[in-house]
């Protein structure tokens, strides 16, 4: 049974290869940062194999924070290529008003 994990860990990390050749290579920004978020994804996958490899099931809360992380990185991320900034769209008090 462990083989199974091992071959699957190795599985991941060929595909945590792939993603970080097409975040390298990738056309566009979306396609480079879809790329980092599989990466991240593929990292919390890993995580837990590795935590069933070895015995210790504590691995599983470090893959759930990091998941946690990845989700709130990419989001922040894709806010700011949306609207240049953290702070979202300006909201102008006195636009439409007539003066």
């Amino acid at each position: 049974m462990e083989f199974a994990f091992i071959g699957a860990a190795l599985a991941i990390l060929v595909t945590m290869g792939l993603a970080l050749v097409r975040a390298f290579i990738g056309p566009d920004t979306y396609d480079r940062i879809l790329a980092v978020n599989v990466f991240g994804t593929k990292t919390v996958l890993i995580i837990a194999v590795i935590g069933f490899i070895v015995g210790r099931p504590e691995f599983i809360d470090i893959a759930i924070v990091y998941a946690l992380i990845n989700f709130i990185g990419i989001v922040a991320v894709l806010k700011f290529f949306e609207y240049g900034s953290f702070a979202g769209q300006s909201t102008d008090k006195h636009e439409g008003e007539d003066s």
